[in-house]
């Protein structure tokens, strides 16, 4: 069985669309599975909209992503996990390919994006780059990652020491103690972090980590791209349904 587990906090306006695109993608690629939606401190409707579209809900006071995840898997029943982020839009092709690779022998692996809606021009030319860079070099984001339920545990999980970039240590962690696949599905995720912050303030955060080294990761400071009061996107305007 695939257990989905979706951390999420805040999400009334993106976590119905992304509950309901699990759904669809786990019944028509035909798996057994199981939605967790891990509400993470949320003072809106995501934890109503998540368990009115059908997934069990698992309150956590965590805001920490990585911990959350965590929260979710301890909360799982199945032999996969796939942990999809609360704006993204799952289909049944990455489904699939979750269980063909796995099938194949790796450990885990990622699906890698498209983004949603309008991007601004920086950001729609770097992407091709980032994408090729990824597949070349096996870089992931956080928004659809798999592992076999064993390979999680005999790594631990994630490690919650991280307030970001907790992908990439666990992407390294799992290279570890198996083989990690990007398989050829892509899945939809939201381009709001790039619409809502401008491109200097996204540099400064990129040159604030690169000068910093791993170490920028361990505190909350200076990450408000992702723990900052969250901006209005004009790409989204109400919630799902």
């Amino acid at each position: 069985m695939i257990s989905f587990i979706v951390p999420a906090h805040n999400e009334e306006l993106l976590v119905g669309a992304t509950v309901a695109s699990i759904h669809g993608a786990a019944r028509e690629a035909g798996v057994e599975y199981e939605l967790i939606v891990v509400d993470d401190a949320s003072t809106d409707g995501t934890a109503r909209i998540a368990a009115e579209l059908g997934a069990r809900v698992v309150a956590v006071n965590k805001r920490q992503i990585a911990a959350v995840r965590n929260a979710g898997a301890r909360e799982a029943r199945g032999d996969i996990f796939v942990f999809v982020d609360a704006d993204t839009l799952a289909n049944s092709d990455a489904v699939r390919s979750v269980l063909a690779t796995i099938q194949d022998g790796a450990v885990g692996g990622a699906c890698l994006f498209r983004f949603d809606g309008w991007l601004p021009l920086w950001a729609r030319l770097l992407y091709p780059i980032a994408i090729f860079l990824c597949r070349r070099l096996k870089l992931v984001g956080g928004c659809f990652l798999f592992c076999r339920r064993t390979a999680f545990d005999a790594i631990g999980g994630f490690s919650e020491e991280c307030f970001a970039a907790e992908e990439l240590y666990f992407r390294n962690s799992l290279r570890r103690v198996g083989r990690f696949a990007i398989p050829k599905p892509m899945v939809i995720t939201s381009g709001r972090k790039l619409r809502t912050y401008s491109g200097f303030e996204i540099i400064k955060t990129l040159a604030r980590i690169g000068w910093t080294g791993p170490k920028a990761f361990r505190e909350k400071k200076g990450l408000d791209v992702w723990y900052g009061e969250r901006r209005a996107d004009p790409h989204i305007e109400k919630p799902y349904g």
